[in-house]
C-alpha cells in the first residue's frame, strides 16, 4: 500500500533527524524551519508523528504476500 510506504519513509526521515539532534546537536528540521517553534516546523513533527502512529498499526496487520 502506498500510504504505508510513505508513512514509514517519514518515520525513517524522523529518526534520521532524532540521530542528528543525538549526536551533533543539530535539528535538521528546525534548521529548515528557521526554528523549533515555528508553524511550518510543528507542522513537520505533526506529520512525522502521525506516520508513526499509522507505522504502529503496521506491526499489527496480516502480512500479504505480494
Amino acid at each position: 500500500m502506498v500510504i504505508d510506504r510513505i508513512a514509514l519513509v517519514l518515520v525513517i526521515i524522523g529518526a534520521l533527524n532524532w540521530l542528528c539532534v543525538g549526536i551533533f546537536q543539530f535539528d535538521f528540521v528546525a534548521w529548515i524551519c528557521s526554528g523549533a517553534a515555528t508553524t511550518w516546523a510543528r507542522i513537520i513533527y505533526s506529520i512525522v508523528g502521525i506516520a508513526g502512529l499509522w507505522c504502529i498499526s503496521l506491526l499489527f496487520r496480516k502480512r500479504v504476500s505480494e
